[in-house]
């Protein structure tokens, strides 16, 4: 299942393809002059141990909103995905409040190569190009500083996502997760690994961005190793978060909620959480066929049994009535979601809206499509047609130009 890059990312500009780990060797491997080798992103990755404390045991870190070591549970996803929102929110707060335009430092060099940040930055804004076109246009609106921030974001979150989805994916285990979640600690240590972790470790020295949802982003890829069914759906929101409510908690803080705004920082990162849940959501119903096939039903189980449906139908590939009024349901579902979102797009600095909103607007726009193939997401993929999003695209534009709202909720 493709992660959902909301706040990052447009509908129809990611893919299951095979090619970005290949696009973007050249940029994952930079001469590290102090220890005298060529190192290359995933090599570490695939061999190897995890970190190890003074006494030699390994360790490796785990989401703060994970079951007990009993394995009992004593919040609903929900609560728990709140808990790390405010904690999100509070991080930030005084930051975001103090100032709209945050100071960042130019050109720190990528240890053992002077110069190479910008290089870097260049690297991921290729990328990006690359596989989000219509984001990265309305990255071009962003400040330079929060457009490079939202680039690195974005490459971390495409290598995370490929780990598990891409060509490489057979091979990856556990144990390679855990070493990439020991690469993240590295990262946010300031000790980068290759250029485009350097692009990211910069961004995360100058913004007042958090490692939990980074982590939260590697545990939803280790649910994605041993898990292929969803009891309810309290089970698949967390997972919605992990893989995707996880890049807007890690994108507000770039993206800078404006100083005119009266809503709450709570408010705004629920915003950008709703977003994240709705844009997955959105990728579950519209790959419900492709994922079928691989075995996978990202469906809540005791909904598709109410409904008097079963994996069998799934993979058989039926659309009867009963399959019709079932996608009425979950695309209902994931429209409440987007009307949540956009209550806090508006709130965001201005020049980091359109982007946003092209998001959310050309993502919706895919569950009109499920809705004009029938409901056939068996054998017919929805996706938005570039002369629809030549359409739409203009009204996300003009949404971004409406100002923040004018009435106080509570005190940020």
């Amino acid at each position: 299942m493709s992660v959902a890059l909301l706040w990052v990312v447009s509908p129809c500009d990611v893919s299951n393809g095979t090619s970005f780990m290949e696009s973007v060797r050249e940029g994952n491997r930079f001469f590290d002059s102090s220890r005298h080798r060529n190192l290359v992103s995933n090599e570490r990755i695939n061999r190897g141990g995890g970190k190890q404390t003074s006494n030699g045991r390994k360790f490796s870190v785990r989401s703060a909103i994970l079951a007990t070591p009993s394995g009992e549970r004593t919040m609903t996803s929900e609560q728990m995905v709140y808990d790390v929102v405010l904690r999100q929110a509070a991080l930030v707060k005084r930051q975001l409040r103090s100032t709209n335009e945050l100071e960042v430092k130019s050109d720190t060099p990528i240890p053992g190569n002077l110069g190479l940040l910008s290089e870097a930055y260049d690297r991921c804004g290729e990328v990006c190009a690359e596989y989000a076109k219509t984001f990265n246009l309305g990255t071009m609106l962003m400040t330079p500083e929060r457009r490079r921030a939202i680039w690195a974001i974005y490459v971390w979150c495409r290598r995370t996502d490929e780990l598990v989805d891409g060509p490489n994916a057979s091979y990856i285990t556990p144990a390679a997760l855990d070493r990439w979640e020991n690469r993240l600690e590295d990262v946010f240590n300031g000790r980068p690994f290759d250029m485009l972790d350097g692009a990211l470790s910069d961004t995360v020295s100058n913004f007042p961005v958090d490692i939990q949802p980074f982590r939260d982003m590697i545990e939803g890829m280790r649910m994605d190793l041993r898990k292929s069914r969803y009891k309810n759906f309290d089970e698949l929101y967390l997972y919605c978060y992990y893989v995707a409510g996880t890049v807007g908690l890690m994108s507000v803080p770039i993206m800078g909620i404006a100083p005119e705004s009266k809503a709450t920082t709570e408010s705004v990162y629920n915003a950008a959480l709703a977003l994240g849940i709705a844009n997955q959501l959105t990728n579950i119903l519209r790959d419900v066929g492709e994922d079928a096939r691989r075995g996978r039903v990202y469906l809540p189980q005791d909904e598709l049994a109410q409904a008097g449906l079963s994996d069998e139908d799934i993979f058989a590939g039926r659309v009867t009535d009963k399959w019709r009024i079932f996608m009425k349901k979950q695309i209902h579902r994931a429209r409440k979601f987007f009307d949540e979102a956009e209550k806090g797009v508006t709130e965001l600095s201005s020049a980091s809206r359109f982007p946003v909103w092209a998001s959310l607007v050309l993502y919706r726009k895919i569950l009109d499509e499920i809705e004009a193939n029938d409901y056939n997401n068996f054998t017919k993929r929805a996706y938005v047609s570039k002369s629809k999003k030549l359409i739409a695209l203009p009204i996300a534009y003009a949404k971004s130009l409406v100002p923040p709202t004018k009435t106080v909720s509570l005190q940020r």
